[in-house]
């Protein structure tokens, strides 16, 4: 959904820009109001229609287990926004925009630990270090744990216990790591969205100080020499 609403993203930098230029406001203040004008939008995004999948696919009917898929859900969200912004800030065009950041996305969620297992994937550059760094990695740990933990499953293999836990299900089947808990999980998600609001920031201050010395060194007028 960001990634469709990534021409509005640039069209919201060409108005930035020139608001900028006319001393409206500074970068701080243009990415504090982005973020928090889209927040109300997202959190309602990931209730309502978070409600809907969540509750028609059977998960555990707890409140606090909704809860938790809910804002693991908002966070994603606000990440893939986040992502979309960076990307917007630095291609301009909005369709070699949406290519770049689908590709992003596409790669990223190959890493994640989903459509393959945290320990299928190609170690070199794959698993060490992309495993580590996106996202979806934590989004999708966070909602196993928040899912399986707790829960018990009849065991239908032979030479086995009759009943398995959840954990083992993790730990043998998802190959979550469980080490820690599903909140550490949403706390890097959290100081992840920082950090890529962080360098949101970064870009657009780097972009307005190094842009006018870039353009005096390509566009150098020389004057016409006269002859005498």
């Amino acid at each position: 959904m960001a990634i469709g609403g990534f021409p509005s993203f640039v069209e919201d930098m060409k108005i930035f820009g020139r608001e900028r230029l006319n001393g409206h406001y500074g970068v701080a203040s243009f990415v504090l109001g982005n973020s928090f004008s889209s927040t109300p939008y997202l959190l309602l995004i990931s209730l309502i229609p978070g409600a809907i999948a969540y509750y028609l696919t059977g998960l555990q009917k707890n409140i606090g287990h909704f809860l938790y898929f809910a804002l693991g859900l908002f966070v994603c969200m606000m990440l893939v926004e986040s992502l979309m912004m960076i990307v917007a800030s630095i291609v301009p065009d909005f369709l070699m925009g949406i290519i770049t950041g689908a590709g992003i996305q596409g790669i990223m969620m190959l890493n994640g630990g989903f459509f393959r297992l945290p320990n299928d994937l190609p170690k070199p550059v794959w698993k060490y270090p992309m495993y580590y760094f996106v996202f979806h990695r934590y989004l999708y740990q966070g909602f196993y744990k928040n899912e399986f933990e707790g829960l018990t499953f009849p065991n239908n293999q032979a030479k086995g216990p009759p009943i398995i836990t959840g954990k083992e299900v993790l730990t043998s089947v998802w190959q979550v790591d469980m080490g820690h808990s599903k909140w550490i999980d949403l706390a890097i998600l959290l100081g992840m969205l920082f950090f890529y609001r962080f360098l949101f920031w970064a870009i657009i201050k780097t972009t307005e100080k190094f842009k006018p010395i870039i353009k005096s060194f390509r566009f150098v007028s020389f004057k016409p020499c006269r002859q005498m």
